[in-house]
């Protein structure tokens, strides 16, 4: 159920409806938009008494939301929702592309800096970087763990960049959410429903990577389970999905962009990286996940991914990411957007 207020109810007639709602048991998830406030119900198995609710100071109806992802359906918030970061210009969503860079891995603190020296000054707003890797292998380089995270920190404090990095499990998500700016929830997590709900009881973004055999609705239901705990900063990113094709490492999957828009307010990145797998593909893909609508790309960058410790074959080199903007900077007005301020000026200077 849904309870739209009028658009000019008072907070405290807004308030007085979410303890209506949790009296009856139930949870209520304010969700601000330009226009008016809505308030999503969970926790209901059968129809909600509107005529109860329809009597309260400053609703305007009450409406039924039919699909199974309340809270993450337009049906809920038509205006796209828009991630900011306090203190800075940085957000993702809305006319803005947000431009994700950085290595697989935090290898040392020579590296990283190196890297986010160059992707900074290049005009990226957020850098990512590994911490904790879930492998395939037992033996591959599992991540510096805590220590990479106080290089990223240092990192932010450096280049003011917004740090996003992934949390593998509980013990690991406290550590992120206590040090990044984003937490990162990885393919092979995407249904992990106790690591999503644990992300949903933490104010911090959620970046939520579609899994490897995910469909649409999966997808949404997964920042549903995150978004149930009160976590409303969800981010969605596509990162390719498992099919029979091997000149690729993934089939990056772009037609699922204005499907999630069409179904969605919460944004959604394209990762041309993890999509395929190879360098030389990663420019093609990210100038048609922006052609495609996608709110913004993130991005493997290594300096020498000749010799990285994990996904070498797919970073790009700091000369071809400053290649890459340069190309989104011509498409992003085609459709309508626009890169972070100040990304031409410095890309054409490197």
């Amino acid at each position: 159920m849904l309870v739209v207020m009028k658009a000019h109810a008072t907070p405290e007639e807004i308030q007085a409806v979410c303890d209506h709602i949790q009296q009856l048991g139930f949870r209520a998830h304010p969700l601000p938009g330009a226009q008016r406030t809505a308030i999503g119900i969970t926790g209901n198995r059968g129809e909600v008494d509107r005529g109860n609710l329809e009597s309260l100071s400053g609703v305007a109806e009450v409406i039924r939301v039919s699909k199974a992802y309340k809270l993450a359906s337009r049906d809920v918030k038509e205006e796209d929702t828009v991630v900011r970061f306090p203190g800075t210009d940085a957000a993702i969503g809305g006319r803005g592309l947000a431009v994700i860079a950085g290595p697989c891995s935090i290898e040392s603190r020579e590296q990283a800096f190196a890297i986010a020296a160059q992707v900074a000054a290049a005009g990226a707003q957020f850098f990512r970087g590994g911490a904790y890797k879930p492998r395939t292998s037992p033996y591959a380089f599992q991540g510096l763990g805590f220590e990479a995270l106080q290089i990223m920190a240092d990192i932010r404090d450096k280049f003011g960049l917004r740090i996003v990095t992934e949390a593998i499990d509980s013990q690991s998500l406290e550590l992120v959410a206590a040090w990044a700016d984003v937490i990162q929830i990885g393919a092979r997590n995407m249904q992990n429903f106790s690591l999503l709900k644990h992300a949903g009881r933490l104010r911090k973004p959620v970046l939520l990577k579609r899994g490897l055999s995910a469909t649409l609705e999966e997808f949404l239901m997964a920042a549903e389970y995150i978004m149930s705990e009160g976590n409303y900063e969800v981010i969605l990113c596509e990162r390719g999905v498992r099919t029979f094709a091997d000149h690729t490492r993934n089939t990056l999957d772009l037609s699922i962009v204005p499907a999630v828009q069409r179904l969605s307010h919460l944004p959604i990145l394209v990762d041309p990286s993890h999509g395929t797998g190879k360098r030389d593909s990663v420019l093609p893909m990210a100038r048609a996940a922006i052609a495609s609508g996608a709110d913004g790309v993130l991005v493997e960058v290594h300096d020498h991914p000749e010799i990285a410790l994990s996904d070498g074959p797919q970073s790009i080199y700091p000369a071809q990411f400053v290649q890459m903007l340069n190309e989104l900077e011509q498409i992003a007005p085609v459709v309508g957007r626009s890169l972070p301020h100040g990304i031409h000026v410095q890309a054409a200077a490197n």
